[in-house]
Order: C-alpha cells, then structure tokens, then sequence
C-alpha cells in the first residue's frame, strides 16, 4: 500500500484525485451501488497520498485589475481585438466561469442605463438550470468598460441571437459557432504572454479569480463577492478575502523595519 500511495502521489493531484473521488458516489448511486469510497482502505490511500503531497490546491494566478488593464492594452487589432477585449472584461467583471462564458447567447443580455443584465440559465452550481441574472455596471474607463465593450462586439458583428463570442476564421469571418472553454483559457494566456506575465501560471478562471481578490482588495463585502461569484460556500470566497487582504491588514507592516 505504501508504494501504490507513493506512486499516486508522483502521477497526480490531490485536488483532482479528490474531484473525481466526488463524483463517484453518484456514479455509483445512480445505478443502485455502494460506493468504493466508503471502504477504509480508499480513504487510508488518499489520506497517504496527501501527507506524501500536500493538500495545497494547484490553481491559476488571479488576474487583478491591473493585469487586466495590461491584458486589454495587448488584444488584437480588427474583430478578435474587440472580440478578445469584450471576452476579457466581461469575464473578470461578471466573474464567470469559461464555460458560463461561452454559454451566453444574444438574448441573455439586456443593456440599460445603469449597465448590463446577463441571464446565466446555468451554471456549475445550478445544474438544474434556475438561472440567475447578473448585474455588470458601467466601467468609468469607456476603454475597460465591460458593458461598452460587449456592446461594440455585439454591433459591429451584427449579433442578435444565439452565441456571444464566436470562432473568427484567420481570413477575419466570423463563425456562427461558438467559442469552447479551451478556447478562453488560449485567449487568457495569449494575452498574458503579451502583457509580459507569465502565461503558464493564467487561464480561464484566472478571471474569475481575479474578480473575487481584486473585489476583496477593493474593500467590496464577503456578501457582494459572493452575489457576482454565485459561489454557495463562503470557504472559497474567504480564500480570495484572505489573498486580497494579505497586505491590507498585515502586521508586520506595524513593526517599523
């Protein structure tokens, strides 16, 4: 037992050992059997396996505001510029995941004078498709505005159903498909190349991350946070909190060196 723990230890993540852990239950649930999981000696492996490995979660760097600036000062001239800024804004503005991201189509938005109402008909915390709408306000900048930005994409490609962000041909066409989740990450990270950060460390929920700590350092409540987020555990928004803080409130900063 101690070579198998070692050797899961060397092949995978805790955090992605643990995910797919979650999801067997249910597996097993559905078709009326007792799920593995329960049995001692699954959970004294994974228990081995974070003691060998840790249980530090292997996520992407939160692309804060300024990144963001620096991301959008980097996009593309012609329609991928507009597309990739509108993507990029509205991504770290409403703190959607990439998957809510490209999910939206021309009907969920309804742009008003006080900014942007998406409907967001599901999500990974709302399988069973409620939905929620998501309010993004008018940026003061009209060059990092996610509302004006959107609305630009939205004119000039002349969209009125379906899919938001679509697939652009490299002859400047584009597409009525959609943009996938892969595709968001590509996104971030060719912009992060540009921006001179270092794009193996960002990706598509960068921007979501970044929403929650830029908040955070902003001063904005655990409870604003969490409204954008849609997250339903306080536990992943405090993380951001205490990210966001952890120059805000630091007592070293009061010893006098």
């Amino acid at each position: 037992m101690a070579a198998y723990i070692a050797e899961c230890a060397d092949r995978l993540k805790v955090g992605s050992i643990q995910r797919r852990l979650n999801a067997i239950p249910e597996a097993h649930k559905a078709v009326g059997l007792e799920s593995p999981t329960h049995s001692t000696l699954v959970r004294n492996t994974l228990k081995g396996i974070r003691r060998v490995k840790g249980t530090s979660p292997n996520q992407k760097a939160a692309a804060l505001t300024d990144d963001i600036r620096a991301m959008v000062a980097a996009t593309d001239a012609g329609l991928i510029g507009v597309r990739d800024r509108a993507l990029i804004l509205l991504g770290f503005a409403g703190a959607f995941r990439r998957s809510e991201l490209v999910s939206l189509k021309a009907e969920d938005c309804v742009f008003g004078k006080d900014g942007l109402t998406v409907l967001l008909r599901r999500s990974k915390t709302d399988q069973a498709g409620e939905g929620r709408k998501i309010g993004i306000p008018y940026g003061s900048n009209p060059e990092t505005c996610p509302v004006r930005m959107l609305q630009a994409w939205i004119e000039q490609v002349g969209i009125r159903d379906g899919p938001i962000f679509r697939s652009i041909t490299r002859h400047g066409r584009v597409l009525a498909s959609s943009l996938n989740g892969g595709d968001v990450a590509r996104i971030v990270k060719k912009l992060a190349l540009r921006a001179s950060l270092d794009p193996a460390n960002y990706a598509g929920h960068s921007l979501r991350a970044g929403h929650a700590t830029s908040a955070a350092i902003a001063g904005a409540s655990e409870r604003s946070i969490m409204n954008q987020t849609g997250h339903r555990s306080v536990q992943m928004v405090r993380r951001y909190i205490r990210e966001g803080n952890l120059f805000r409130e630091n007592s070293a900063g009061k010893l006098g060196l």
